[in-house]
């Protein structure tokens, strides 16, 4: 147990794994209050099954109005993103600056002495006073790659208490708790795109069009033609709107041409890239140095060359690694599986 605070601002989605969070917590000690984001999009029923939970587990809840701040730090990004012709990760900025940004400051408004979430990772000491971001117990559920934009002087702050777990696991405490969401389906998509339809959020929200354009192969000749560029991502096969052959993928995407390039899949791959907004979870390194990276989500570890640049840092791929995007996030761990730092991909090299 962490400190000698016991009162914990615990993040409730409606979910089955933050209403587990609460239970484990209260199991643990700790005196719980609830607080659910209303942010642009959430359903009524969200807001109900957090209550319930709070209701049925006897603690305090709050909603917490956040459509203003959700739209300027999270949706204004994700749009300017696509813009860019990057493919952002809305998450990582839902991280960055709600929950462990506005949320932690509301849990000292509350008097709470940590913020707690249903994510599946863990904070381990360090061995030296600290404390590390490290994965999950349970790896296929491990969410430590969204989570690298936590301030490292939060970590000390920030509970985890399903990080030891497995989803199973979860969800038997909330039927313990006799919670109602126990058996609730996880939500796959981003929450404000349930239907997962990328373009025509974009396009419904900001007003405007992506006009369709020109599908070149890699030497530029006309292959066939996309209906916006914005809708299509790198490394992407299905639904690009190219017959061939042979598998063809989105290698590149120039939005001021308003062309996407395709190519086999051999033409995916890089060889290093650059990432900006960096943070760093340890003391910050001024020399280049080896460790693991995940370039995307599911991807496993693969080894790199760290090279910090002062406010960003250079990755230079031990074998070349394939569909690196721009506006995703690249993640830096060492061999034990702590997070060493992570920060959004703005260039990659061939």
């Amino acid at each position: 147990m962490k400190g000698t605070g016991r009162r914990v601002l615990v993040a409730m989605s409606g979910g089955v794994d933050s209403s587990a969070a609460v239970y484990l917590l209260r199991e643990q000690g700790y005196d719980c209050v609830g607080a659910t984001m209303e942010l642009y999009g959430t359903p009524a029923e969200t807001l109900e099954d957090a209550r319930a939970a709070a209701e049925r587990m006897g603690i305090p809840h709050h909603v917490l109005p956040l459509c203003r701040e959700f739209e300027a730090r999270v949706i204004g990004r994700f749009v300017e993103g696509y813009r860019r012709g990057e493919t952002p990760n809305p998450c990582v900025d839902c991280n960055r600056f709600l929950k462990f940004g506005l949320l932690h400051r509301k849990a000292r408004e509350l008097g709470c002495d940590y913020l707690a979430t249903g994510h599946y990772a863990r904070i381990l000491e360090d061995g030296a006073g600290g404390w590390r971001l490290c994965k999950a117990a349970d790896l296929g559920r491990d969410q430590s790659y969204v989570l690298y934009p936590i301030p490292r002087e939060l970590l000390g702050r920030t509970l985890f208490p399903l990080g030891g777990l497995t989803k199973a696991q979860a969800r038997e405490m909330a039927e313990r708790a006799g919670l109602a969401n126990a058996q609730k389906r996880d939500s796959q998509d981003i929450c404000f795109i349930p239907d997962g339809d990328y373009l025509a959020f974009l396009e419904r929200y900001t007003g405007q069009s992506f006009p369709a354009g020109d599908i070149v192969d890699l030497e530029g000749r006309v292959v066939g033609r996309h209906r916006g560029a914005a809708g299509l991502t790198i490394g992407q096969r299905r639904g690009v709107g190219v017959s061939s052959p042979g598998r063809i993928y989105v290698c590149a995407k120039c939005m001021e041409d308003n062309t996407v390039t395709v190519g086999p899949e051999e033409s995916l791959y890089s060889t290093g890239c650059a990432a900006r907004d960096w943070n760093w979870l340890v003391e910050p390194p001024e020399q280049p140095f080896a460790a693991l990276v995940k370039t995307r989500y599911r991807q496993r570890e693969q080894p790199v060359r760290v090279v910090p640049e002062g406010e960003r840092v250079r990755l230079e791929f031990a074998q070349p690694q394939r569909a690196v995007t721009p506006g995703q996030a690249a993640v830096v761990y060492d061999e034990s599986g702590a997070v060493l730092g992570g920060g959004t991909i703005a260039e990659v090299e061939e």
